[in-house]
């Protein structure tokens, strides 16, 4: 393994290259322009391809060709710029094109500024384009994550045929810490779906437009049949203290990383705490949630935007156990000590305790 220090940014670019990425369609924007500058270095000296394009709506085209060749391809950017993506998106999930999609998130709406939050969550997640279609999500906490779930978010979109989000902060995508690498590249070889410009492959020409109600139809429901292998297969999320857990801190990205710190001092003050943090949002961790709600109190969802990741924290529960909420938007982050007050004030409100399993299931239907 080879071990070096540098942005999440760059991380995302060196392991996309080693993942077999051969072309890179983007434009630069804040948090997320290390990418674009990373990929215009390197991916030119793999023997690929980079275009900084007039407009994320031109790199979201320029991306969905280069995927109809079975090249594997990426672009990367910021909110705006996904919010301009989403049209193009729709149109590859539609054509069951794979791409992997790094989105490097900022306050908004509108230009906001360049702080980091997690509102990007509802446009990435629940699929901002129009139509029935979703997009595979990895929440990265780390650089070396970084690293490791861009080298699995290429093979998520080859194994599914479709767009892939990496979904980080801008403080992931910005700070900088050691990475390994793996010392060899992995080989990738031409799709037999691929568009290869030969009259056998002729036939392999796509789109996503169907005027066939009944044949459009089956598509969608194909589609659907697709997501729901992937939410079996395909979900990820970390545990942290979780085995005797009477209070639950859920979060996701920069913020995880402060509920482990606030769970350690609770947990030397003798408060029974542990994380619990999706690493897919989407397929989302279900099982994971429900699971720890047969022993734990309360859930408390802590995040980067007005109440976005909680939605899916209450439907996985579905009224299991109350859930608590903390936020801070607009560039700000939740801090050490306000987690640490709300986990005070759940452990002195002493929730009743868990019910019996006959109960749980009663409350469940």
């Amino acid at each position: 393994m080879r071990r070096q220090l540098m942005k999440g940014n760059e991380a995302i670019i060196k392991s996309a290259i080693l993942a077999g990425c051969r072309a890179f369609y983007g434009y630069p924007i804040t948090p997320a322009s290390e990418i674009a500058e990373a990929a215009a270095e390197f991916m030119p000296k793999t023997g690929g391809v980079y275009v900084q394009a007039e407009s994320e709506v031109a790199a979201v085209n320029m991306l969905y060709g280069a995927a109809s060749a079975g090249v594997r391809a990426m672009t990367a950017s910021s909110g705006p710029g996904i919010s301009l993506m989403q049209e193009g998106i729709s149109y590859m999930a539609g054509a069951e094109l794979p791409c992997v999609i790094a989105d490097i998130t900022r306050a908004g709406p509108g230009l906001g500024n360049i702080g980091a939050e997690q509102a990007d969550y509802h446009q990435v997640v629940k699929g901002g384009g129009h139509g029935n279609y979703r997009t595979l999500v990895l929440a990265p906490n780390s650089v070396q994550e970084m690293a490791d779930l861009t080298a699995l978010a290429f093979e998520l979109a080859d194994r599914y045929r479709n767009p892939v989000f990496i979904l980080a902060d801008g403080f992931i995508g910005q700070m900088m810490e050691p990475v390994e690498f793996p010392e060899t590249a992995t080989p990738t070889q031409l799709p037999e779906w691929a568009v290869a410009g030969t009259a056998a492959s002729r036939g392999n020409l796509i789109s996503s437009l169907e005027l066939d109600f009944d044949k459009l139809e089956k598509h969608i429901l194909a589609l659907e049949a697709k997501y729901r292998i992937a939410c079996h297969r395909e979900t990820r999320a970390e545990e942290w203290m979780t085995a005797d857990a009477e209070i639950v801190l859920v979060g996701y990205g920069i913020v995880a990383r402060i509920l482990k710190a606030v769970t350690a001092e609770a947990r030397a003050a003798g408060i029974k705490v542990g994380v619990l943090r999706p690493i897919t949002l989407y397929p989302f961790p279900v099982a994971q949630f429900q699971r720890l709600a047969l022993s734990a109190q309360v859930f408390a969802v802590v995040e980067m935007s007005t109440g976005q990741l909680i939605e899916d924290v209450k439907l996985a529960l579905n009224g299991l156990r109350p859930v608590q909420f903390l936020s801070r938007v607009g560039g700000n982050v939740p801090s050490h000590n306000e987690v640490l007050a709300l986990v005070r004030e759940l452990a002195r409100r002493a929730p009743a305790a868990p019910a019996r399993e006959e109960e749980r299931v009663a409350n469940a239907y």
